[in-house]
């Protein structure tokens, strides 16, 4: 990864030299952040895992490494703790000169890839005919963040939506539609067209007669063979099942760009498991024809199991015994679709934690079939969003909150909130309005994305949308509050100037800016957006305390009020990039 020389860099190069001039290894100087920033910025183990190797005193070996340390201009105190631990201070010129790189650079210190790659992430998943909801959240917002953090490393970034609109569930709303409206020409196999352009049905009848006909299904032999014969006379192309189908189709997407615009999400592909059926039959004589899929019981499967294998690891079904595709099948037939149209070297499923054998079962089937090397396929899995029970999150009559009234739920509770603190009282209502909806995506993008994906977290919009604490409202704040800073300093005639660090607070804001590029490669490597939030969160913390010792406005010494304008408006820069890519955008004023 390409990056700006940060401070890490320059002390662990000159602590490298100390410790080669030693006779040791370069790479035992490397500096992180210290864990008692009250006692130093940087500290340096190395001396102990050098005498723990060689057999020597390890504060002897700490002490020659401070003594060349205390000679390089960019420290400014080097000293030895404990039983080795080398602790460093930088100078205040070399603080000056790291926050002055990052107020000057348009990107504030972030780094690249040094080799973009070609990524596609798969995420959202939602299903035809089902409205989003909570249990939606996830992989949206979460997918969404990891986009924008790719894209803005310099990868070459596709996402996918990859609907579920091709399985057993579309057999089911088939049927049931038939039952409730017999009379329509989908279901006349005579019928030559044009079918009807306007749908039969809303989404609100979608919404119902999906678990309708899933129940029913279910408990009935003989329908769930009818559904699995309308599944798979769609897929082989019925006419009149086709144009049904579309239809709903276009009635759950409406609904879905809905939602997406609301949380500020967007898609290069609104593909769906459809769009890897022409792939599939090809796929299947090929594996066939290599041996590679056998026929079992009716259905042609593949074998992915290993004999390194520690749990049973069942094969994938291609093709079932009734001849329709499942997921197995569509995921594959996707990963041709995307190698011929993209050809990525890498794609991520951010996709419910629960679905991890199912990916490792195509993962392994892609690279068996020589579709796609194992390696280069990813499940990005996360956990559930829960209630107060510790439970996944229920609305208080015990359904499933839908996304549009929890984005409703939270414009409201952010209005509220925004009254009681006199938030925005002189703004217009559309503007208060426009405000409360970017104070209530804040919310709820933060509370979700600042838990390490991979875990459960508790729902709590109350919380979530406080102006105070660990939230997304706060950052906000924190950023209207540089603008309005840089506002009444130009209405004033304050332009910001070379910066130069005295204050401890100055220090501390400074490294924490410094730390970016950090935070950017820890979310990058890990695919964990929640990096980003630690940082978003620091390093608003660390300018409250600036902004209180050290004033702009009130100073009169106009280099310091230049300098102090120039680190206010280096962290608000950074700060609203760090938001962006956890998809938050912040208004101007509150």
């Amino acid at each position: 990864m390409t990056k700006p020389v940060e401070l890490a860099d320059l002390l662990s190069f000159a602590a490298g030299e100390a410790f080669v001039a030693l006779g040791l290894e370069a790479g035992l100087g490397a500096m992180r952040r210290s864990d008692r920033p009250d006692l130093a910025d940087f500290q340096c183990n190395g001396a102990m895992a050098a005498a723990k190797k060689l057999g020597r005193n390890p504060r002897e070996i700490a002490d020659g490494v401070v003594a060349a340390l205390r000679g390089v201009d960019i420290v400014a105190s080097a000293e030895v703790a404990g039983p080795g631990f080398i602790n460093v201070k930088l100078s205040g010129a070399a603080l000056s000169s790291r926050a002055q790189q990052v107020a000057d650079d348009a990107r504030s210190g972030a780094g690249r890839v040094a080799q973009p790659r070609r990524v596609v992430i798969d995420f959202g998943g939602w299903n035809v005919a089902k409205e989003m909801h909570i249990g939606h959240l996830r992989s949206t917002v979460i997918g969404d963040s990891l986009q924008r953090l790719f894209r803005f490393m310099g990868d070459s970034v596709t996402s996918d939506v990859h609907l579920g609109d091709w399985g057993l569930q579309m057999g089911q709303l088939i049927n049931e539609v038939r039952l409730e409206q017999p009379g329509l020409p989908y279901f006349d196999a005579g019928f030559t067209g044009p079918y009807p352009k306007e749908s039969p049905v809303s989404m609100d009848d979608l919404g119902r007669l999906y678990p309708q006909a899933s129940a029913k299904s279910k408990t009935d032999e003989a329908r769930r063979d009818e559904d699995r014969k309308a599944t798979q006379e769609l897929q082989s192309g019925r006419p009149g099942y086709r144009a049904l189908w579309k239809h709903f189709c276009n009635v759950t997407r409406v609904g879905l760009e809905r939602e997406c615009a609301s949380l500020g999400v967007r898609f290069d592909l609104w593909k769906g498991e459809s769009d890897a059926e022409p792939y599939i039959p090809a796929l299947v004589e090929d594996l066939k024809a290599r041996g590679i899929a056998e026929l079992d019981a009716g259905a042609w499967i593949v074998r992915v199991a290993r004999e390194s294998d520690k749990k049973e690891m069942p094969p994938i079904i291609l093709v079932n015994r009734d001849g329709a595709i499942g997921y197995h099948g569509s995921d594959l037939g996707t990963i041709v679709d995307r190698k011929q149209s993209i050809d990525p070297q890498l794609t991520m499923y951010v996709v419910d934690q629960r679905q991890a054998l199912h990916f490792e079962q195509v993962f392994r089937a892609s690279d068996r079939a020589g579709l796609m090397p194992e390696t280069s396929l990813e499940h990005l899995g996360f956990g559930t969003v829960n209630g107060a029970d510790g439970k996944p999150y229920k609305t208080r009559d015990g359904g499933v909150l839908k996304l549009y009234e929890l984005i409703a739920q939270a414009d409201a509770t952010a209005a509220a909130r925004m009254a009681e603190a006199e938030l925005g009282a002189d703004a217009s209502e559309a503007e208060r309005a426009d405000i409360a909806h970017k104070v209530a995506v804040a919310a709820i993008k933060f509370s979700d994305l600042s838990n390490v994906r991979t875990t459960n977290y508790i729902f709590d919009l109350d919380r979530f949308v406080s102006f105070e604490g660990k939230t997304g409202p706060y950052l906000l704040y924190a950023a209207v509050r540089i603008k309005s800073l840089a506002r009444r300093a130009e209405a004033a005639g304050v332009v910001a100037g070379p910066i130069a660090v005295e204050l401890d607070a100055e220090r501390a804001l400074v490294l924490q800016l410094d730390a970016f590029n950090d935070a950017l490669r820890g979310a990058y490597d890990k695919r964990m957006p929640h990096i980003l939030c630690e940082h978003a969160y620091a390093l608003a913390q660390a300018f409250s305390s600036f902004y209180a010792a050290a004033p702009v406005m009130a100073e009169s010494d106009a280099a310091k009020q230049g300098s102090r304008l120039a680190l206010a408006l280096a962290t608000l820069r950074q700060l609203e990039i760090v938001l962006r890519l956890i998809g938050i955008e912040t208004p101007d004023r509150m």
